[in-house]
C-alpha cells in the first residue's frame, strides 16, 4: 500500500478541551515525558481529560527489533535507579487518576528489568495511593520467577500484547513468540492478576485468524482485549497491508463480547492504553 492515502476515519483531530491544555501545560512546565505526546497518540486528549497518561521506563533503546515498532534497537544504557521515584513524583504532579506504565525489552539485564518494574510500581503506590496502575510489560521470556516479581506489587491490571495473529508473529516480532506470550498471560492469571492483551490489524491477517486469537486469549483467561489499526511508523517498518473499516472493527468487538470477553476496545485508532481507566 505504498503511498496509499489514509481513509477519512484515520485522520487525527487535535484535542482542544481545557483539561487537555491544563495537563499539557503541566507536562511542559515540569519537563515530563509521556508516550502519549512523543508517540502523537490520536487519543491523547480523550485520555488526558479522563486523568490517564502512559509512561515508558527503562530507557528508550530496546534489545529487540520488532518490525512494527519504531523504537531504537541497540545496547541500552544502565537503568536509572532514581527513575521509579521520579516517575511517581511526575504522576503526583499531574494528579493522574490512572497511570499506564510500559517499557522497552531489556534482554541485556539478568532479570529483564523486573526488579526495576517492581520498584517503579511500589513508588507510584507510595506517592499516589489513590491512583490505579496498569503495567504493560514485556514477556520476560515467560519466566515465572520474573513475572512473580512484578505480580507481587499488585498493579490493578497487567497487560502483555500478542501484537498480531500467530501466523504473522515471526514476521512482525523478533524474539517474541505467540505461545510464549500466551504463557506469560496464563502465569499472571494464576497469580490472581487481571490480564489484558492487544493486537494490531491490517498486517495481512484474516478475520478467522482474529477470531482464533480471541479464542487463544480466552483459553488463558485473558478477558480484556484491544484491537487497533496498524499504521506504518516509518519507511523502515512493515507496510500496511490493508485499512480495516470501522464496520469490521465493530464486528470484532461484537464477536469478542459474544465469545466471553469482559471488555473489547476495537476501532481504527484504538491503542493499548485506550480507555485504560475503564478496564478496571
Amino acid at each position: 500500500m505504498k503511498n496509499s492515502r489514509k481513509p477519512e476515519w484515520l485522520k487525527i483531530r487535535l484535542p482542544k478541551t481545557k483539561e487537555f491544555h491544563a495537563l499539557n501545560d503541566l507536562i511542559i512546565k515540569n519537563n515530563l515525558h509521556t508516550i502519549c505526546s512523543s508517540g502523537k497518540c490520536p487519543n491523547m486528549g480523550e485520555c488526558w481529560a479522563a486523568g490517564t497518561a502512559t509512561f515508558m521506563i527503562l530507557g528508550d533503546i530496546c534489545t529487540r527489533g520488532c518490525k512494527f515498532c519504531n523504537v531504537t534497537t541497540g545496547k541500552p544504557l544502565p537503568p536509572d535507579p532514581n527513575e521509579p521515584e521520579k516517575l511517581a513524583q511526575a504522576i503526583k504532579i499531574l494528579r493522574l487518576k490512572h497511570a499506564v506504565i510500559t517499557s522497552v525489552d531489556r534482554d541485556d539485564l539478568p532479570d529483564g528489568g523486573a526488579n526495576h518494574w517492581a520498584e517503579t510500581i511500589r513508588w507510584i503506590k507510595k506517592l499516589n495511593p489513590e491512583a490505579t496502575i496498569e503495567a504493560l510489560i514485556p514477556d520476560f521470556d515467560a519466566r515465572e520467577d520474573l513475572l512473580e516479581i512484578v505480580a507481587q506489587t499488585r498493579p490493578e491490571i497487567i497487560s502483555h500484547n500478542l501484537e498480531t495473529v500467530e501466523r504473522l508473529t515471526p514476521l512482525v516480532r523478533t524474539k517474541a513468540q505467540f505461545r510464549r506470550s500466551l504463557k506469560t498471560l496464563e502465569i499472571l492469571h494464576t497469580k490472581g492478576i487481571t490480564t489484558k492483551s492487544g493486537i494490531m490489524v491490517g498486517l495481512g491477517e484474516t478475520r478467522e485468524e482474529v477470531f482464533e486469537t480471541m479464542n487463544a486469549l480466552l483459553s488463558v483467561n485473558c478477558k480484556i482485549m484491544t484491537i487497533g489499526q496498524y499504521l506504518q511508523p516509518s519507511s523502515k517498518n512493515l507496510p500496511v497491508n490493508r485499512y480495516i473499516t470501522p464496520e469490521e472493527f465493530e464486528e470484532y468487538r461484537n464477536v469478542g463480547l459474544a465469545k466471553g470477553f469482559d471488555v473489547v476496545e476495537s476501532g481504527p485508532l484504538v491503542r493499548s492504553s485506550y480507555h485504560a481507566e475503564k478496564h478496571l
